[in-house]
């Protein structure tokens, strides 16, 4: 068992004996969401900590647009929860990036695209394929393309 999945699994045993049923339950849901990505295809795997920490980023990324959805929907009470499921995920992602440290780093890939001839909007796919490994994991690809675009504009 990897590193963060079995510290996933401890936490949870941690959680049922505390009775914390909010930290319990969000625990089960990854732990199961990264189950099913352990059986889907072909055959059982293993997945490593770079792919269990992708399927943590995916139901911490659910869980803040559920949160939206929510309280767009007037539903205040449950907007909360899922809001407080997806703080209690991030907690086991790397620490984000921000919005500084994100441009600074979408700052030199534009110029790294442009001495390449990449210019204008249409240098998005270049800029993107420059950026995407260096934030990999510690920001979120929608906030990435905003970065981008906003340099490639102005």
């Amino acid at each position: 068992m990897t590193t963060l999945k079995s510290k996933l699994q401890d936490d949870l045993n941690a959680a049922i004996k505390e009775r914390d049923e909010l930290r319990s339950s969000t625990l089960r849901l990854t732990l199961t969401a990264i189950t099913k990505e352990e059986v889907s295809g072909k055959e059982k795997r293993e997945l490593s900590d770079d792919e269990v920490q992708k399927v943590i980023t995916r139901e911490a990324k659910k869980r803040r647009e559920a949160a939206e959805a929510f309280a767009q929907g007037g539903r205040a009470e449950q907007a909360e929860r899922e809001k407080a499921e997806g703080e209690l995920l991030a907690a086991y992602l790397p620490k984000q990036l921000s919005d500084e440290e994100l441009d600074a780093i979408v700052a030199g890939a534009v110029e790294e695209a442009k001495a390449a001839g990449a210019e204008g909007p249409r240098a998005m796919g270049a800029v993107m394929k420059i950026v995407n490994p260096k934030v990999a994991g510690q920001a979120e690809g929608g906030r990435v393309a905003a970065a981008v675009k906003k340099l490639l504009a102005g």
